[in-house]
């Protein structure tokens, strides 16, 4: 029997890290941003899409997406982020789903869907895993703060981009509301470990 379980966070979270170390623990993962970064690369038909609705401005000298570029500009609008959202959503839903069936038919015991955007494409009725499918959806939680320094950090950005970025996403505390477990990984990553081991052991002994 396939465990599949939703995991999510926000910006500056550590979700990535949560998502290495329940693969270290034999976890199928499918990672949304690593799918979208394979639909968006040179030669496949999204760029295309993304360079006409967005301008060429989003690709760089060599013609692939200028990440940092794109992401200015759906950030700081609704309206162009909504766009870029009607391109990406379809297609990643689609090929989410069949790597979702690919993981299920080989019998794998534990499938993590690491979606970002999880909650927030739930609530408005985005193409991708259904809730059935999924036995529990877990949040990567950090204080609002911890966002920002991280990200900060990370995308070596200002603070106003950072808070911007925050602000983008739902909030990690209403999506901690929902969540059926939530990893705490404002402490150290052996805290983290122990929280995502101490998850896996749950998981295994419910499905039992």
């Amino acid at each position: 029997m396939t465990i599949v379980i939703g995991l999510t966070g926000g910006i500056g979270s550590g979700k990535s890290t949560v998502s290495r170390m329940l693969a270290e623990r034999g976890a199928v993962v499918i990672d949304a941003d690593r799918v979208v970064h394979e639909l968006q690369a040179p030669g496949m038909p999204m760029l295309g899409e993304l360079a006409r609705a967005f301008g060429p401005e989003v690709l760089d000298a060599g013609g692939a997406l200028d990440r940092k570029g794109l992401a200015a500009i759906a950030f700081r609008d609704d309206e162009a982020r909504a766009r870029l959202n009607a391109i990406v959503h379809p297609q990643v839903g689609v090929e989410f789903a069949r790597r979702l069936a690919a993981a299920i038919r080989d019998d794998a015991p534990l499938v993590v869907l690491d979606i970002p955007l999880l909650i927030e494409n739930r609530r408005a009725g985005r193409p991708g895993a259904s809730q059935s499918e999924m036995a529990a959806i877990v949040v990567v939680w950090v204080p609002r703060e911890t966002q920002i320094e991280r990200t900060m950090a990370r995308d070596a950005c200002t603070r106003e981009e950072a808070e911007s970025r925050v602000r983008a996403q739902l909030s990690l505390d209403e999506k901690r509301a929902v969540a059926d477990h939530v990893i705490d990984n404002s402490g150290s990553l052996e805290e983290t470990r122990r929280q995502v081991e101490a998850l896996v052991r749950e998981l295994c002994e419910a499905a039992a």
